[in-house]
Order: C-alpha cells, then structure tokens, then sequence
C-alpha cells in the first residue's frame, strides 16, 4: 500500500517543473510559464476537499479512476497539443483540478490496515517516506527534461501517473474500504478545532519549506550542483527525523516540540550563506518535519468521524498547497529587498507563527497518548433502557 501510493503520488514532485520548463521553451518567456504554472495550483487547491468528498458518495476507485484518466489525458494535451498561453493555462488548470485524490484516500485506508497502536508510527512512515519523492522527482524529471525534451519529460509523467494510479486503484485495499457517505455540509468539517489546526499549521509549515526551497536556489544560483545536494539534505533530515521520532506518542505539546526543532534550524541558517553551513542548519531543521506531518495527520484522523476523512485530508492538502504558494511569494518578495537572507527570514517566519499557533491552542490539540487515534465510528451503539 506504501509503495502503491508512493508511486501514484510521484508525479506531484515532477509535473510542476515539467509544465514549467515545457511552457518556458515554447512560449520563450517565464512569466509566461509562472501564469500556466498558477493555474494548475489554483486547480489542485479547489479539487481537494471536492474530490476527496466525492470518495464517500460514488466509492474511491470510480473517483480515483476518473480523475486520473482526465488528468492524464490533460497532461497529454500539455505535452503533444500546438497550443498558445490561454490554451495551456486551461488544460493545466483542469490536470490541477483533476489530480487523483491519492493522499486523502491512503491516509483514509490506514486506520483500516493495522491496529490504534501501530496507526501513529504508520503516519509518520508515511510522511517520512514521501521524502522520497522530492528528492529523486525533482531530478529526474530536470535530467529527462534538460537532457532529452520536455515533451518527453510531460510524458514521463504521464506513464508514471498511468502505472502508479493503475497499482493503486487495483490494490486490493482501496476496494474493501468503503468510505460511508458524509452526512455533513460540504466544508463543516474543516471547522471542527483540530481540523482547522491541521489546515492552518500545514499551511505555515509548508509554507516555511516552500520558503527555503526559493532560498536555496537563490543562494547556490539554478546551475550549481550546491542547491540540489543541500534540498536533498533538508529532505534526507525530514527523513531521519521521522523514523526516529515516529514511535514516540502524540500529546498536546507534540506539534510545538516539533516545530521548536524546524524553527531553530531555519533561524540558525541565517547566520552564514555557507553550502556545510546552511545544509547542517537545513539538517536539522528537517529533523521536526516528518515528525511535525505525523502529528497533523494523526489529529485529523483522530477527531473526525471516518465518512468524513477523505474530506478533512483534502481540506489539509489545499491548506498545504496555499502555503507553497505564500512561502515562495513571500520569499521572492524579501530576496528582492534583502538579498538570500529574506527567504530564510520569511522561512523562520512561517515556522514560528506555526509554533505560536501551537502553543497557543495548545488546549485543541487531542491527547492521543495511550488512546486510538482511529476514526470515530458513523453509528453509535444506542443504549437500551431495560427494566
């Protein structure tokens, strides 16, 4: 099931830098790509919660298997259609909006698949592992695009999309877990206390990361082989940190602990622009990100009932994506003002106001030490009055 979803979910750290360098060769302008690029996220952040909502009222193999043959064949349409800036906007904004709802389905599938006490270790393999797919995604599809074409690199990530989502639809798992229909509104969800810190805290979270990734780039310039080896560090750190703190149980200061840990890292970055510096900083600031990913997936499963899973997932993964858009605006706009440092400012930023949060509404955060952190049953047994 890991490897299943971890292939499905591998074109999501290519297809960006595949529209990207695809519509920047034909159109000849960046700007122009940037727009195409936009679009594609604003689609990915509306179809979340809608598709991963949709999973509870027709079934996860017919959402999942419609999305992916829209995405693919707009993908397709990316990469062999002669189109001009509308057109590819409108074929990128639909593969966004039509991105298979993978993440929200595994992460409704897991507390069916092992018991409460292996759940929470299970999260943070999970969100340890998917640093696997930005660190080799990216450089992949840079290599196949660079090297070969980048008609060739959009259809690179269409076979992936077509193999990883096909293993994944037909994994027997996806077919035995029925995702009973919401009886909620759309989005009443997300209002629920630690759902909404889910969202929130994903958003600034991801948004510190988005922060050091334009940081990085900026420091050690497109070309360098420095600006690689250094994300790949920051990943490998997320890596280490949530194999070795998976175990440990989730109480209501977890998620502070562990943003004190990226916040320190970020902050201590600033301090040089040297590559064993900044990578040393980055090290240990990815040391609280997988651990910090484990606590917000653990929560929402844990104070949800399981109709309304998929749907929470996707409220956190638009909040998630927002947040890489606000962290690599913000970055830019302070590189402009102050050179590097201001991606790391605005990094550091992100991740304590996320620390604040979690401090601050440290009361909303569920106790899960020695709980089951499954998701509450949608019917309750109802208690006989006998005489």
């Amino acid at each position: 099931m890991i490897a299943a979803q971890l292939l499905a979910r591998f074109p999501n750290g290519m297809s960006s830098l595949a529209i990207l360098l695809h519509v920047e060769q034909t159109t000849g302008s960046y700007g122009a790509a940037g727009i195409v690029l936009a679009a594609a996220s604003i689609g990915q952040a509306v179809a979340g919660p809608v598709t991963s909502r949709w999973m509870g009222a027709w079934g996860m193999r017919r959402v999942l298997t419609l999305t992916l043959v829209v995405c693919v064949l707009s993908v397709l349409g990316l990469a062999l259609l002669p189109l001009n800036l509308p057109g590819y906007m409108a074929l990128a904004l639909l593969a966004g909006l039509s991105t298979p709802p993978v993440q929200s389905a595994v992460r409704t599938i897991y507390p069916k698949l092992v018991n409460s006490g292996q759940l929470t270790p299970l999260f943070s393999l999970d969100a340890s592992l998917q640093e696997i797919i930005w660190i080799v995604a990216p450089v992949v599809i840079t290599l196949v695009s660079t090297q070969v074409g980048t008609v060739q690199g959009l259809l690179l990530v269409a076979i992936i999309l077509v193999i990883g989502g096909s293993w994944f639809i037909l994994s027997p798992e996806v077919g035995r877990v029925r995702i009973p229909r919401s009886r909620r509104a759309f989005g009443r969800v997300v209002l629920k206390p630690p759902v909404m810190l889910a969202t929130v805290i994903g958003f600034l979270l991801i948004g510190a990361c988005a922060a050091v990734e334009v940081g990085v780039v900026a420091t050690f310039g497109h070309g360098g082989l420095e600006a690689g080896l250094v994300l790949a560090v920051f990943s490998v750190g997320s890596l280490i940190g949530g194999l070795a703190f998976g175990h440990i149980p989730i109480g209501p200061w977890a998620m502070a602990r562990r943003l004190l840990i990226v916040t320190v890292g970020l902050a201590l970055t600033m301090v040089m622009l040297n590559v064993y510096w900044i990578g040393g900083t980055l090290l240990v600031a990815g040391l609280g990100v997988a651990p910090a990913l484990a606590v917000l997936f653990a929560i929402t499963t844990a104070s949800v009932k399981f109709s309304d899973t998929a749907e929470a997932f996707g409220w956190a993964g638009t909040g998630q994506l927002i947040g890489a858009a606000a962290g690599s605006a913000v970055a830019g706009i302070l590189i402009d003002l102050n050179g590097p440092n201001g991606a790391y400012l605005a990094a550091t930023l992100f991740s304590l106001v996320g620390l604040v949060v979690s401090i601050a509404a440290v009361r909303a955060f569920p106790d899960l030490r020695g709980r089951d952190p499954s998701p509450h049953p949608d019917t309750e047994p109802v208690q006989a009055i006998t005489s």
